[in-house]
């Protein structure tokens, strides 16, 4: 069984004690957040489709990590024959979470 699931903006393709990083997420470590935004649930086969959401479906996950950063991007700008040149860098911040249940 899986589910794609809508969190903070991003779909993923989710099933049951998967671990996955997901955009910075509120919380401390070992709180359980909801997503009920589920946009198809796949049963066995049995394929269920929102439009665009499941009404009553949810996925219940776990923070594992609160904070993990990602690799560093780096931004550099450049303007020919000015001199200019600047270099910036990014480091995203992710949350690391469990999925605990899938409810549909």
């Amino acid at each position: 069984m899986y589910v794609i699931v809508d969190i903070q903006g991003q779909q993923f393709k989710v099933e049951k004690d998967q671990k996955l990083f997901v955009h910075h997420l509120e919380g401390e470590l070992g709180a359980e957040v909801e997503f009920e935004k589920v946009l198809l649930v796949d049963n066995d086969g049995e394929v269920t489709v929102g439009a665009p959401v499941i009404e009553g479906a949810k996925v219940v996950a776990e923070i594992l990590n609160p904070l993990v950063k990602g690799d560093k991007v780096l931004i550099f700008h450049k303007k020919r024959r000015k001199g200019h040149r600047k270099l910036n860098g990014h480091r995203q911040q992710f949350s690391q979470i469990v999925i605990k249940d899938i409810q549909s």
